[in-house]
Order: C-alpha cells, then structure tokens, then sequence
C-alpha cells in the first residue's frame, strides 16, 4: 500500500538523513520515479522533506522533524513477534529486553490486530530446540554481565579487555577493537581487530570482559555481512586442512556437506570415476571433493556417515577408516559376554 511506503519512506530519512532516490527506491523495492512522486506527496502533505543538490546530494528532512507514525499493518507486527523467536537474540544477551518489546508491540496493536497477530504468529515455529532426528540445537549460555559490557563497548566505539579462553589455551587479557556482533546457530562472536589484524572471538570463551575509556581503532562503516563472509573464507583455507574425495549416497549428501568444511567440486558419481565400482556401486551415487579441518576432523565426520559414503583419496584415509572398522566387526565377531538366557 502507499502509505505503507510514505511512511517507510519518512522513517528512513528520520534514520539515516540523507538519502538519495537511488538509494530509497533500492530500500522500499520501487523505482527512482515512484520515489519522486512520493516525495511530492509528502510535500504536498506538509511533511518537511527536501532536496540537496550536487554530487552528495539527495533528499532529507528539516532537521528537528519529528511526527508520530503509528499504525502497524498485520504483517509488520507478524513479522515482529516471528522475530521475537529467533535465538539471535539470546546469543548477544538481548532475550528478557526482545520480550519485553514484543508485548509493548503486542499491546500497541489495534484492540481487533491484536488477538489476530498474535495467534498467526503462534502458528509459526522458528529453531526450535531439536532438529527432526530429535538432535538437541545447542545454545550458548553467556554470563548476562560479560555480554552486556561486549556489547556496550560495540556500540560506543570503545576498546574493550577481554579475558578469553581458546581452544587448548590457557586464558589470556587481550585488548581489542571492537568491530561488531554476529550469531550463527545460537552462537555468538565478536568480530574485532588486534594490533590492526582481524579476529573472531567466539562469546562463550570470554570470561570477562571490560570496555575501556578509549575510542575503538575502526572505521566509521561495517558490512558485517561481508566481514564476516571474509573471515569464514579464510578460516576455510587456513590451518591443516584436509582435501577428500568421496563417493555419497545423495540422501546423505547434506550431512556430508554439512560436517565439511567447504565443497570444492561436485559431480555424478558414475561419469567421475573412470574405473567405476566392479559391483556398480558408483550407479547412483555423488562423486564430491571436500575439505575438513583437520585429519582428525576428516576421520570423524566420513566414519559418522558409516557405509553410505566412501572415500576414494587420500588412501591413508581410506586406510585409517579400514582398521576402525576391522576393529569394530572383531569386536562384535565373537557372541556377547552378556547374553540373556534363552536369547
């Protein structure tokens, strides 16, 4: 509806200042000439917006304009109370403050939106807390006082100490500039540079935290989107990571991918294996190239996915995942030492 839009569009220019018609129909998903007429309504309207001309030019309002927007349709508090749900929240120590915003949402709606809105979104479940192999999704559980002073150093701009523990490390105080917050499957991380170099600092391994009295050394604009694709390509091409080529059963294709670190190539199992199978069981199945982490890393993700995955190199994979195995069927040759009688 348009007045949806005029008000989106009011909205930001009230959060962002500037804006250039370019940049507001890419926001509310129209073209540069529908954001023109807008504006003209508006003005029409008596709502302070005007245009600045020259190379940073755009639109923006008088400043100190302020006005009451009220009127939230059924999808807008939909989508509200659906985000209520969400776990990203709880990553960054937010969850009481969300619950209670999404009642004043609740209670802000029309007497006839609000029964309504609020049944719809019952009907919608976002990460619930086992997948439907009924396998416990797990959430961090952060100390209240460490999150709130991470997160208050964030959005200040200042420095921040931090007691933190890594993998196989004893903890350690850094000093970091603090660059933003991201949560990726209940779990939360600092993105942040060190004497200048990029780090991520996983939230449940900081023990402590203290913002410092200090500007942050970072620039005034973030991607966290793009930082944190950045970081995630490095972190796949660094350490001893392990190429593997497989064979899989394409039902466990994605559980495959999903123990990998990253998929390097891909095809039909048939046409990539020259040599085939001597008793067909190439037919069917996915020829796929992978890297994990480490061989230890390798090991234990191919040996979870049993039978329906093979490996075809490196051979001393396919080796160390042969004496496993041969390990197990000994162990299970000989008849039980605890049989109950009569079975």
């Amino acid at each position: 509806m348009r007045a949806d839009r005029l008000v989106s569009l009011v909205l930001l220019l009230r959060q962002h200042g500037r804006m250039s018609a370019t940049t507001l129909a890419r926001e509310l998903e129209v073209s540069t000439r529908t954001v023109l007429r807008d504006i003209d309504a508006l003005s029409a309207a008596g709502v302070p917006v005007y245009a600045e001309r020259g190379r940073h030019g755009g639109f923006t309002l008088l400043p100190g304009f302020r006005t009451e927007l009220t009127g939230l349709n059924h999808d807008e508090a939909l989508a509200l109370l659906v985000a209520g749900s969400r776990r990203g929240a709880q990553a960054f120590g937010l969850g009481s403050a969300l619950a209670s915003a999404m009642r004043k949402v609740v209670d802000a709606l029309p007497e006839g939106q609000r029964a309504t809105a609020a049944g719809a979104a019952r009907r919608l479940l976002i990460d619930p807390e086992t997948d439907a192999l009924a396998r416990r999704l797990v959430t961090e559980e952060l100390p209240d006082a460490v999150v709130t002073e991470v997160r208050r150093a964030v959005f200040a701009g200042h420095r921040l100490r931090i007691r933190y523990a890594a993998a196989g490390r004893d903890p350690e105080w850094r000093t970091v500039d603090p660059i933003g917050l991201v949560t990726v499957r209940g779990q939360g991380y600092l993105l942040a540079t060190r004497a200048g170099a990029d780090r991520t600092y996983r939230l449940s391994r900081v023990l402590a935290a203290e913002e410092l009295d200090e500007p942050a050394q970072r620039p005034e604009g973030v991607d966290l989107d793009l930082a944190w694709q950045e970081r995630s390509r490095r972190f796949r091409a660094g350490g001893d990571q392990v190429a593997v080529v497989v064979r899989v059963d394409p039902a466990r294709r994605e559980d495959l991918v999903a123990g990998a670190v990253a998929v390097l190539a891909e095809e039909n199992g048939a046409e990539g294996d020259a040599e085939g199978d001597a008793e067909g069981g190439a037919e069917g199945r996915l020829r796929l190239e992978v890297t994990f982490q480490d061989p230890r890393h390798a090991e234990w993700a191919l040996w979870q996915l049993a039978a329906s995955t093979e490996v075809l190199a490196p051979q001393w994979l396919r080796d160390v995942l042969h004496d496993r195995a041969a390990a197990i069927a000994a162990r299970y040759a000989a008849p039980s030492p605890e049989r109950t009688p009569g079975a």
